[in-house]
């Protein structure tokens, strides 16, 4: 039988290769952050599978301590029967009696999977620089300079020029005479030369030198991606942004490009090595082949070792969902807003939303609060007037087909921009806190010491809109007809179903506060491009409010009464402060006098004192006896001050998406842990809203509850560490902690923990709908993505009815356990 030429790849072995790159989840720059599973590539695999291979290939972790876990069942919050329940789950064999003791005990750790890298540094000195780490640094470094659109180094002009990543990293490679002084190996450089420039050829070469049959490649190849986790992420974001379209891929994959530069780095020590050590060479040998015959043995050790966290997980999640469903299902009041309401406010879904709502809605009866997308269902960008800059407003999952520009805009105005912005781009480079003291000497010493003394807001200068201006929608670079804006708002209108409408309609985006925050955007709105809502919501009113508009609306069975008046709002998740923009060209002239009715009213400043009061309990319990209006400047000067490490908990602790008629939850206090989106069945009569809302806003809860979840089981790896340590990359590629290592995703330690407690608590989604059972069946068997989440454990899915909550699991329903 005649072999494979060496240096020839297979289309099976490039089959794999690609499905290595494709297992890798993208990961949005700071600019345009957004919340993201970081294993959303891997959801159509089980989620207890996922943390075995995870756990074998890398040693990551999906799971808390087992002591985090008993600590709670001390406090009560995880209860003796769902742990009971959770071991049933695993078929567990234990007696309950017993099942406390066996499983508070620690497993033993089991190592995971090594590359060459690790197994050569398990026989190298103390006093050597390691391999692993070197390469880390080397890389990290590489693609830093390589990406960064500001100065990009040696030939490459920009990311799109002719070199891509692994060439240019070669020919860098190739001229640096650095490696072998600092890993004091003579002539290590000289194996760099012996690489070929054809990626193929390198894999290829590899796959012979390293007797690698096709299940050891695919493995191989996840571990050496997840080994650089954070910059496999951010290429990946890369590949993503470009699109599907074939063309684009072929030009270079990035995440692809990121794996032969690890695979010539493994390649050249096997290599070098080889030559300068037969004795050491021979030992990492034997381990290698030892290694690679026992891949299905390693994950069932990992596997073995993690069961007693996955029960603990479990029953902390059955532990949680039985207190929920208890509070769902309590009695409700009969509802009180039988008449118009005075006022309607359209919120995000987001959970922050739930506390600001229910201290709005306790100031009247007359007050009606509703969830809604925090796009708003616009799928727009934004482009500043006069410049080049844009910025999506819409979920990361989507593409935005409009762009939204203001009409008017002084000179003046434009001008203060772009200066603020070049101003803002030095400020956040990661040496800014060192050049710019040195390069403005006394002065920017000054200005540091007065922003400390006298905190003012500070914002990024494209978020400083202008005032007293309508809009200009275009696509494809045509403006939008009146008849085009009327199509538009009717499918708006169509998914919000408002059966009556309020004098005043209030539609309420959310941005955050925070100074010297380089992950500022991940406070803004979870899911729309790392922005705040209110170009979305400024947008949305003028169109709502637009005479011809609605002359066309009425011709489509979508009548708005005449009285009707669209606020367009900001809620700051961060101080609890809620601003109207009422000064808007085309709106009528009783305006004002709304403006001031609402002020008069003093709904939104009591409701943002009763917000505060909550959020202090958290934030800082020496402001829980203080007067309301001391309080909310406090909240203020912590949204101000650049050295604040916790200006809010964001999105943290949230646990369930409830879909449902706000009426039955309108009484209910879910201390900021739900998303709220607003579904009544009976005005969806073929159940397509339903669908858009499995479809899109789960998905992005599902995101933004993986995130936090991660983020606190494994912060090395899905998290970013201390923000204090952190140094902006690339202008807004994304941080180092400290100046090196790999790129750093996912939230802080100071977003997840008060140095004390963890303030996330990690359980998956709970999704709960009060709709038919036969209906989400149906949308669940339509969209293979919504029935992975479910069926492979990615998340829960309750139908919500009266006093009972089913669950829906691998296409049955159950009653909850």
């Amino acid at each position: 039988m005649t072999s494979k030429a060496p240096n020839t790849l297979s289309m099976q072995q490039k089959d794999l290769l690609l499905d290595a790159t494709n297992t890798i989840a993208p990961h949005w720059p700071l600019d345009k952050l957004i919340a993201v599973n970081p294993l959303w590539s891997l959801v159509h695999k089980p989620f207890d599978d996922i943390s075995d291979e995870l756990s074998a290939l890398a040693g990551i972790k999906t799971h808390l301590p087992i002591k985090s876990y008993r600590a709670w069942y001390d406090e009560g919050r995880i209860s003796q029967d769902c742990l009971v329940k959770a071991a049933h789950h695993y078929d567990l064999k234990v007696a309950p009696e017993s099942l406390l003791e066996h499983l508070s005990q620690a497993s033993a750790a089991q190592t995971p999977w090594r590359n060459i890298a690790d197994l050569a540094d398990q026989q190298r000195s103390a006093h050597k620089m390691s391999w692993h780490d070197e390469i880390t640094h080397q890389v990290s470094q590489f693609c830093a300079a390589h990406y960064q659109q500001q100065s990009p180094t040696l030939r490459q002009h920009n990311i799109d020029s002719e070199l891509d990543l692994y060439s240019h990293w070669l020919e860098v490679t190739n001229e640096d005479k650095g490696l072998s002084i600092i890993m004091a190996e003579s002539k290590l450089t000289d194996f760099f030369h012996h690489l070929p420039n054809d990626k193929d050829a390198l894999f290829a070469l590899v796959i012979d030198e390293l007797a690698l049959d096709d299940k050891a490649l695919l493995f191989y190849a996840q571990a050496l991606l997840l080994d650089i986790n954070g910059w496999s992420s951010y290429l990946a974001y890369l590949n993503w942004s470009k699109g599907d379209n074939n063309e684009n891929l072929a030009k270079e994959n990035h995440v692809e490009s990121l794996l032969a530069i690890k695979v010539a780095w493994e390649l050249v020590i096997w290599r070098y090595l080889k030559h300068t050590s037969i004795a050491l060479h021979a030992a990492i040998e034997t381990k290698w082949s030892a290694q690679k015959n026992a891949i299905p043995q390693l994950i069932e050790a990992h596997q073995d070792a993690l069961l007693a966290p996955k029960v603990w997980a479990l029953a902390l999640e059955y532990s949680e969902q039985k207190n929920l469903h208890k509070t769902l299902v309590a009695k409700q009041p009969a509802p009180t807003l039988s008449t118009r309401p005075e006022l309607q406010a359209i919120f995000c879904i987001d959970v922050r939303s739930e506390v600001f709502r229910r201290a709005l809605e306790k100031q009247s009866d007359t007050i009606q609060t509703l969830g809604f997308a925090g796009f708003f269902g616009l799928p727009i960008e934004y482009k500043a007037k006069d410049s080049q800059y844009a910025r999506p407003q819409l979920p990361g999952l989507l593409q935005a087909a409009i762009t939204v520009t203001e009409c008017t805009s002084s000179k003046n105005h434009v001008h203060h921009q772009q200066k603020e912005a070049r101003w803002h781009r030095w400020g956040h480079a990661a040496p800014a806190s060192f050049s710019m003291v040195e390069s403005m000497g006394w002065w920017y010493a000054f200005k540091m010491f007065k922003q400390t003394l006298f905190s003012m807001r500070q914002e990024h200068p494209a978020n400083r809109l202008a005032p007293n201006t309508s809009w200009q929608l275009t696509q494809h670079g045509f403006a939008l007809t009146d008849q085009d804006k009327a199509n538009l708002a009717k499918g708006i209108l169509d998914t919000l179903k408002l059966t009556t409408y309020a004098p005043i309609v209030m539609l309420v985006g959310h941005g955050s506060h925070t100074s010297n925050n380089l992950h500022a955007a991940g406070l803004e709105c979870g899911a729309c491009g790392g922005q705040s809502g209110e170009v979305n919501v400024r947008v949305l009113a003028s169109l709502l409010n637009d005479d011809k508009v609605r002359a066309l609306l009425n011709n489509m069975d979508a009548a708005i009464p005449s009285d009707t008046q669209f606020v367009p709002a900001l809620h700051n998740t961060t101080t609890d402060q809620l601003t109207c923009f009422d000064q808007i060209e085309g709106l009528k002239d009783t305006d004002s006098k709304m403006a001031n009715w609402l002020k008069e009213t003093g709904w939104f400043e009591k409701a943002q004192y009763l917000a505060q009061q909550e959020r202090a309990t958290k934030l800082d319990t020496s402001l829980l006896e203080v007067p309301d209006k001391q309080r909310s400047k406090a909240f203020t000067r912590r949204a101000n001050d650049w050295s604040q490490v916790n200006p809010e908990w964001g999105l943290a602790n949230n646990h369930s998406f409830i879909i449902a008629p706000r009426q039955l939850t309108r009484h209910l206090d879910l201390q900021g842990r739900s998303f709220l989106h607003d579904y009544d069945q009976h005005h969806d009569p073929d159940f397509s809203i339903l669908e858009r809302i499995l479809t899109a806003p789960m998905l992005v809860t599902h995101w933004i509850n993986m995130q936090y979840n991660l983020s606190v089981t494994d912060n090395f790896k899905f998290g970013c560490g201390n923000k204090v340590l952190h140094n902006a990359v690339g202008g807004n590629i994304g941080v180092f902690e400290g100046n090196g290592g790999d790129l750093r995703i996912g939230l802080s330690m100071q977003s997840l923990s008060d140095g004390e407690k963890w303030m996330h608590t990690p359980v998956r989604l709970a999704v709960y709908i009060a709709a038919p059972k036969a209906e989400i069946e149906k949308i669940a068997a339509k969209h293979d993505i919504v029935r992975q989440l479910i069926d492979n454990g990615w998340l829960y899915l309750f139908q919500w009815e009266g006093d009972k909550v089913q669950r829906f699991f691998q296409q049955r329903w159950q009653a909850p356990e």
